[in-house]
């Protein structure tokens, strides 16, 4: 087992990590995914071997079992030299660098490919050069949590077939365009590491597709709504759209951010609503008017909500995730931010073994 640590001064942010290539890499990216990490593994190494790619995973010190189990099959393993460097962002950059394909796929520690995906999206590109990436449906199996059943809803129009803004859940990507955007994804980023790297590819000229296929399976992780609002407050997750406005100011793409994220406005006017508020105490009323007004003001969102969505439950929930992201918007605002383009410290665990043969054509074993 190896264990080299690849510093930042050997390794610039978009270079390859050996000067043969291969079609296709595809990049996992991992987070304590012990449950479900063996079939993601498997399915992706069903789908490199139909393209003669190369499978690799990409850990972000995970603390459970999760290097263990992949240590078992024919994969690079790279994992993070600093664990306090974990976020959704430097996960596919960290992939990214250790990867030699011509073109990358991204995929969830916590997904499984579906067959015939990966070659059709192949073919696609390699027929319209001016297409950067290529997505498909992304099937998501946890029907019974409130976030996803929200999440379902919020991102159906992006499934649609098509030219798209953004490929969500992953896709296949070409490095081409990678490089000429500067790097796969911003190492700063708790979440839209995505849509970061859609508005940096569309700022070039480059277009992204989605097909009318599905691509994978997400079997996202079981949790209670207000439970997993609060787990995504200590990891920093709900600080990546403050991240992602402070990493875009004064840029050209600040104009496709603000086009493509409906919720920014929303939190914005969240952030507006928590400012009447705090001024009414000023406002020149009696202190009964006063109480009143702020107490109006207060439950009128949950009102507006409740009679929208025909479910009380709903509307408080909404409301409440609302106030949770806007302060992290705030918060991601406010955050330190490492050069984009350092690259990020890391060491292999794992190679894998390769014949004279698929060494030379740079296919996966």
């Amino acid at each position: 087992m190896l264990d080299k640590e690849m510093k930042p001064e050997n390794f610039s942010g978009g270079q390859r990590s050996s000067p043969s290539s291969c079609p296709v890499s595809i990049v996992i990216k991992a987070l304590n995914e012990e449950q479900r990490i063996t079939s993601t593994i498997e399915s992706a190494l069903r789908a490199a071997a139909a393209v003669g790619g190369e499978v690799i995973l990409a850990d972000s010190c995970s603390t459970d079992r999760t290097v263990h189990l992949a240590c078992a099959y024919p994969i690079r393993i790279v994992q993070l030299a600093h664990p306090e460097e974990r976020c959704c962002g430097a996960g596919p950059q960290l992939g990214y660098q250790h990867s030699r394909g011509d073109f990358i796929y991204i995929l969830d520690g916590d997904m499984q490919m579906r067959p015939g995906f990966l070659e059709q999206a192949l073919a696609f590109l390699n027929t319209h050069e001016s297409v950067a990436g290529v997505g498909g449906r992304i099937v998501e199996n946890n029907t019974e949590s409130l976030e996803y059943r929200s999440r379902a809803e919020r991102v159906a129009t992006h499934q649609l077939p098509g030219a798209v803004d953004r490929l969500d859940g992953g896709g296949l990507y070409r490095r081409k365009a990678i490089e000429a955007a500067g790097y796969f994804s911003d190492r700063n980023l708790h979440s839209y590491e995505e849509f970061d790297l859609a508005v940096r590819l569309r700022s070039l000229g480059w277009l992204l597709w989605r097909l009318p296929l599905d691509a994978a399976d997400h079997f996202g992780h079981d949790a209670p709504p207000y439970s997993l609002l609060l787990r995504r407050w200590r990891t920093r997750y709900i600080c990546g759209l403050g991240e992602l406005v402070r990493a875009a100011a004064g840029q050209s793409r600040m104009r496709l951010i603000l086009q493509g994220l409906r919720e920014l406005r929303i939190y914005l006017a969240v952030i507006a609503w928590w400012c009447l508020l705090a001024s009414v105490p000023f406002w020149p009323l009696p202190p009964l008017w006063r109480v009143t007004s702020l107490g109006l003001l207060a439950i009128m969102p949950l009102a507006l909500m409740a009679w929208r969505k025909r479910s009380f439950t709903k509307a408080l929930y909404s409301v409440v995730s609302w106030c949770f992201n806007a302060a992290g918007l705030l918060r991601g605002l406010l955050q330190h931010r490492h050069p984009a383009r350092e690259a990020i410290s890391s060491r292999v665990i794992r190679e894998p073994v390769m014949t004279p043969r698929q060494a030379a054509r740079g296919s996966a074993p």
